[in-house]
C-alpha cells in the first residue's frame, strides 16, 4: 500500500507538470521572446530587460543575470549538488559547508546563519530588475512521496513604475520531510525591493525576512545501515531509510532574521546640450560628484531546543544550564550608517576612473542565554575552572574609514580596489584591502580574458567566537586578529571553452571548531593552494562540461580539504520544433579526506580525525526542457546507488546523502 501511495503521488505530479506544459504550448503564440525585444516594421517594441546587484556600502551596480536559462536547471533541487564538494546533513533546506575553499566565505558575526546561508536571502544575492513590462518568475520543484516529500516554491516579481523607478517582491517557501528520520526542515523567505535611477538622485533599497526551522537527528546511529545493512539485519539487504534509527529525535534549530538596506545617492554635475543650428536636440545630465548615504539594519536570532532528557545526557558532552530541557536563545542586531563622497568615472575624457571615500559607523548588540537555575542538587556539568561567564548583553560601537577606486567602463581594462581601516571599538586597527583587475587580449577569432584578484584582511575575531554560553557549550576566549592574504588569477578563452584559475591563501590565527564544537584559534600559519580547470567540449549537439579542482593545505588538521574534486556533465542539447531540451548525466566526485563533523547545538562544522570519507560518485540522469517561457525538468537523482561506486555515500560522519529518487521541476516566466 505504501508503495502504491508513493506511485500515486508521483503520477499526480507528473500529470500537473504535463498539464502546465500543454497550457503553455497552447498559449505560446505571443509577441516577444525571452531572447530580447521583438523587431517590427516600426522598430523594437520593448527594450531588453536587465538586472543588477548592489555593491555595498556605496551602492555601485554590477550586472546580474535574469534566471531564465534552462540548462542545468535541475541541479538546484539536489542538496549535494550545490558545489562539487559539499558537506551536508543530507536534507534540502538544511546545513551545509562548501569544501571548495576558494568558494567558502569567512566566518560571519553570527555564525549560526553560515551553515544555512545557501538557503537564505542576503545583500550579496539581492537583485534589482528593469524589465520595462511587469515580470513574474514562478518556479516549483518537487521530489519524493508522502513520507519524504520535498517542495521548493520560488516567486519573483518586478515591475517598472516608469523608465527610472521599479519595485520588486520575492517569496521562497522551502519544505522537505527528509529521506531519513527526524530530519524535516522548512524555510520561509520574503522581501521587497525598489530602485529609482534618476539624473540627479538614485535610490536602491531592499528588505528581507527569513525564518528557517530544521529538525536535527544527529546522524544515524550506525553507518553500517548504509554500508552493509545485511550485517545489522540478519542477512536482509534492503532497508527503508526512514526506519534507520537516529541519534537525536527531539532537537530543533531555528534561524530567523531580517535585513533592511537603503542606499541614496545625490549627483552634482552639469547639463550637456546637443544642438542643430539654433535648436537644442537633446540635453544630457553629466554627473561629476555624488554624495552617498547608506542605512543598513540587520538582525538575527538562533534558537536550539531539545526536550529529551535522555538525549541531553547521552549525546552532548556537557550540560551547564538545565538537565531536563535545552532552550538556547542567542540574538543580535546591527545598525550601520555610511556617508560617502565620490568623484564619478567618465564625466570628461580625463576622468578614467572613479574615486570614493566614506565613513561607516555601526552599533552592534548581542544577547546570550542566562544561567537562571540554582545548581545545587542538579545533575549539571560544572563550569570550567577559572572561566568568567560572558555578559548576557553586550554592545559595541564600531567605525571604519574607507576608500574605493573603480574603473567600470571600457572594453580593454577594468579594475576596482577597496581599502578599509577600523578606527573605533574592537575593530580599531582592522585592515581590509581587496582588489580585482581584468582585461581582454584579442586572440584569433575571440579574446583571451585575464583577471587577477588579491586581498589582505587583518580583522577582529567574531564576538561569538570569543564569548558564548548555552546549555551544552560555554567559552570566553582571548583571540587575536585573523590575518588572511589571498592572491589569485584566471585565464579564459571562450572559443575553446577553457577557463583556468589559481588561488593561494595564507591564513594566520585561523579559527575553526574542534571535535567538541568549540572554536579554536590556530596560532601559526596555514597555506592553501587551489587550482581549477574548467573545460567545456562541444561537437554538434554533444556537450561534455568538466570542472576539476585541485586543493592542497599545509595543515589538514586545521583546514581539511579533499585534494581533488570533479564535476562532469555529459549531455546532448537540441530542439524538437519549439521545444529545447538538454538530456544528460552529471556526476560529482571528490577524493577521501577527513570530512567535517557537525554539532547541532551550535550549527557548527567541526574538525575530526576519526574517519575519512569521499571517493564516491554522486550521479544524476536528467532532462531539462524549455518551451516558450516555461522551463521544466525530470531527474532521476543518485541513480547509481547500488549500481556502481560502492555504498559509502556519506558526506559527513553519520550523515548519509539522499538515496535515489525521481524529481520534477517547472519554472514559468510570466511577462505580463
Amino acid at each position: 500500500m505504501e508503495k502504491e501511495a508513493k506511485i500515486t503521488v508521483f503520477m499526480r505530479r507528473v500529470a500537473v507538470l504535463v498539464a502546465v506544459v500543454a497550457a503553455t504550448l497552447m498559449s505560446s503564440a505571443q509577441v516577444g521572446t525571452d531572447e530580447g525585444p521583438v523587431e517590427t516594421p516600426q522598430g523594437p517594441v520593448i527594450a531588453p530587460s536587465y538586472a543588477w546587484r548592489m555593491i555595498q556600502p556605496l551602492g555601485l551596480r554590477e550586472p546580474a543575470d535574469i534566471d531564465t536559462l534552462f540548462q542545468n536547471y535541475s541541479r538546484e533541487s539536489v542538496p549535494s549538488e550545490i558545489s562539487s564538494a559539499w558537506a551536508c546533513t543530507g536534507n534540502a533546506v538544511a546545513e551545509g559547508l562548501n569544501m571548495i575553499f576558494d568558494e567558502r566565505p569567512a566566518m560571519s558575526d553570527f555564525f549560526f546563519r553560515d551553515a544555512v546561508a545557501y538557503w537564505l536571502p542576503s545583500a550579496a544575492k539581492a537583485k534589482f530588475y528593469n524589465t520595462r513590462i511587469p515580470m513574474t518568475l514562478l518556479s516549483f520543484n518537487t521530489a519524493g512521496g508522502r513520507d519524504n516529500g520535498q517542495e521548493l516554491l520560488r516567486a519573483v516579481f518586478s515591475g517598472n513604475i516608469n523608465a527610472k523607478a521599479q519595485v520588486g517582491v520575492m517569496l521562497d517557501y522551502l519544505y522537505s520531510k527528509g529521506c531519513y528520520a527526524n530530519q524535516h526542515a522548512k524555510d520561509l523567505n520574503w522581501g521587497f525591493s525598489g530602485s529609482y535611477l534618476g539624473d540627479r538622485y538614485e535610490f536602491q533599497g531592499f528588505y528581507y525576512h527569513y525564518n528557517l526551522v530544521a529538525a536535527e537527528n544527529g546522524g544515524i546511529t550506525d553507518m553500517g545501515y548504509i554500508r552493509d545493512p545485511a550485517e545489522l539485519q540478519g542477512g536482509v539487504t534492503t532497508i527503508d531509510p526512514k526506519s534507520i534509527p537516529t541519534r537525536l529525535s527531539n532537537a530543533f534549530n531555528r534561524v530567523s532574521g531580517q535585513q533592511l538596506t537603503l542606499n541614496n545617492r545625490y549627483k552634482v554635475g552639469y547639463w550637456h546640450e546637443e544642438t542643430e543650428g539654433d535648436s537644442v536636440v537633446s540635453r544630457t545630465y553629466i554627473p561629476v560628484t555624488s554624495f552617498i548615504y547608506t542605512l543598513d539594519f540587520t538582525s538575527g536570532k538562533h534558537v536550539f531546543t531539545d526536550g529529551s532528557p535522555a538525549e541531553l545526557q547521552s549525546f552532548y558532552g556537557n550540560t551547564y544550564l538545565n538537565p531536563t530541557v535545552t532552550h538556547d536563545l542567542t540574538s543580535y542586531w546591527t545598525v550601520s550608517n555610511t556617508l560617502g563622497v565620490s568623484l564619478l568615472e567618465g564625466f570628461n575624457k580625463y576622468a578614467k576612473f572613479g574615486l570614493s571615500a566614506y565613513l561607516t559607523h555601526q552599533v552592534r548588540r548581542y544577547t546570550l542565554p542566562v544561567d537562571t537555575l540554582d545548581h545545587d542538587g542538579l545533575d549539571l556539568t560544572p563550569f570550567p575552572e577559572g572561566l568568567t561567564l560572558p555578559d548576557h548583553r553586550h554592545t559595541d560601537q564600531l567605525a571604519w574609514v574607507g576608500a574605493q577606486l573603480t574603473k567600470q567602463r571600457g572594453a580593454i581594462l577594468r579594475y576596482s580596489a577597496t581599502a578599509e581601516l577600523g578606527i573605533l571599538g574592537p575593530v580599531a586597527g582592522d585592515v581590509r584591502v581587496n582588489g580585482t583587475v581584468d582585461t581582454r587580449i584579442p586572440l584569433g577569432a575571440d579574446s583571451l580574458e585575464i583577471a587577477a584578484t588579491g586581498s589582505f584582511v587583518n580583522e577582529e575575531a567574531p564576538y561569538l567566537a570569543k564569548h558564548f554560553i548555552s546549555n551544552h557549550h560555554v567559552w570566553n576566549n582571548d583571540m587575536g586578529k585573523r590575518r588572511t592574504l589571498r592572491l589569485g588569477g584566471s585565464v579564459a578563452y571562450a572559443r575553446t571553452g577553457t577557463t583556468f584559475s589559481a588561488m593561494v591563501s595564507n591564513l594566520q590565527n585561523h579559527i575553526y571548531f574542534d571535535t567538541y564544537g568549540s572554536p579554536v584559534q590556530h596560532g601559526g600559519s596555514v597555506q592553501v593552494l587551489s587550482l581549477q580547470l574548467q573545460q567545456n567540449i562541444r561537437a554538434g549537439i554533444f556537450h561534455w562540461d568538466n570542472r576539476i579542482t585541485y586543493q592542497t593545505t599545509g595543515n589538514d588538521a586545521v583546514v581539511p580539504l579533499p585534494k581533488l574534486a570533479i564535476y562532469s556533465n555529459m549531455y546532448i542539447e537540441s530542439r524538437i520544433a519549439t521545444l529545447r531540451f538538454q538530456l544528460g548525466v552529471d556526476c560529482d566526485y571528490y577524493t577521501r579526506y577527513y570530512a567535517p563533523g557537525y554539532s547541532p547545538a551550535t550549527m557548527a562544522f567541526t574538525n575530526q580525525r576519526e574517519m575519512k570519507l569521499g571517493n564516491y560518485p554522486f550521479c544524476n540522469i536528467y532532462c531539462n526542457m524549455k518551451l516558450s517561457k516555461t522551463r521544466f525538468y525530470v531527474m532521476f537523482s543518485h541513480f547509481n546507488q547500488g549500481l556502481f561506486g560502492g555504498s559509502d555515500y556519506f558526506s559527513m560522519p553519520y550523515y548519509p546523502l539522499n538515496p535515489r529518487r525521481f524529481q520534477l521541476g517547472i519554472s514559468i516566466d510570466f511577462a505580463n
